[in-house]
């Protein structure tokens, strides 16, 4: 599957910003899809998570409340709505399919929170 991520960009903190990610390729419901952020020079890191189906979702604690994930499978496109934004959340973002090896990778977007 070809994942496409777009949605990023420059934001004061306590904003919002909500990130896309349009795949291709595979039948997006049977697929699991998360949300991963780097930092240069750091690990990649887990963000958030959701079933195929959209019925399970899974958030690192560290966005639990501010951060809700989603997915539209007839548009075949994965959703980040990000609220309550902070400098640290600041880092490039990518989209994934297929775990637990995440087998599929999108190109990344770039998020930045203005303090």
């Amino acid at each position: 599957v070809q994942l496409q991520a777009s949605g990023g960009g420059l934001v004061q903190a306590g904003g919002s910003l909500r990130l896309s990610c349009a795949a291709s390729g595979r039948t997006l419901s049977s697929l699991s899809m998360g949300w991963f952020r780097q930092v240069p020079g750091k690990n990649r890191e887990f963000v958030a998570s959701i079933s195929g189906d959209g019925g399970s979702r899974f958030y690192e604690d560290f966005v639990k409340g501010r951060f809700t994930i989603s997915r539209d499978n007839e548009k075949n496109t994965l959703y980040l709505q990000m609220d309550s934004l902070k400098p640290e959340d600041t880092a490039i973002y990518y989209c994934a399919a297929d775990p637990p090896l995440w087998d599929s990778w999108g190109q990344g977007t770039q998020v930045t929170v203005s303090s």
